[in-house]
């Protein structure tokens, strides 16, 4: 197990995700998801593994410069963002970025997967860390930050110098497991039979 409090992957207690493995690659068939995003993703691995912070500056500047993003990391009622809690956040986003370009989809991986998605919905908000914050982060959000996650990761995948085509390669990999995640993360959002 990580040091980092609330990180739980390979947490062999965690239930298994009740997605089959054929229901797993169909959807990333769909996604146009392959061997070739896999190679892209652990080539970004070297590249970015010694930016996190500075990923991580950005993505919390983006938050924090968005009222209504803030709000999920903030006491329910005073509105003041919990310092401790963005800061234990922080510490598992920084692993996910590393988790993500590792692409290693095994069983375990799918069971943190479905863990993560109750962590942002009323099933499991605020639960980990002990908190007072909203108690559910829509899932319209959930979806939407696949965007500004994926378009400002291209300038970190770039920054050591890999041609533009790498690059290209790279990012279009970032992007589709982004979203491959923040759609596993959506199960607890529908109704039994709908995911």
């Amino acid at each position: 197990m990580s040091a980092i409090p609330g990180y739980r992957l390979n947490d062999p207690s965690l239930p298994a995700s009740p997605l089959t493995e054929r229901e797993f690659e169909d959807l990333k068939a769909v996604l146009l998801f392959g061997g070739d995003d896999v190679a892209a993703l652990r080539q970004a691995h070297d590249i970015v593994s010694d930016q996190v912070e500075a990923i991580l500056d950005v993505w919390y500047g983006f938050v924090g410069s968005t009222p209504h993003l803030l709000a999920y990391f903030s006491d329910a009622q005073s509105g003041e963002p919990i310092g401790d809690y963005l800061a234990a956040v922080r510490k598992r986003f920084g692993q996910w970025i590393l988790d993500t370009c590792r692409a290693e989809y095994d069983a375990a991986w799918l069971a943190w997967q479905d863990e993560i998605g109750r962590r942002h919905h009323r099933s499991g908000k605020n639960r980990t860390d002990g908190v007072n914050a909203a108690a559910h982060i829509p899932m319209r959000y959930l979806l939407a930050l696949v965007m500004p996650i994926s378009a400002t990761m291209r300038p970190f995948l770039a920054k050591q110098g890999a041609d533009a085509a790498d690059v290209d390669r790279m990012h279009a990999a970032w992007t589709k497991a982004v979203l491959l995640q923040a759609i596993l993360w959506s199960r607890p959002y529908a109704k039994e039979g709908d995911f």
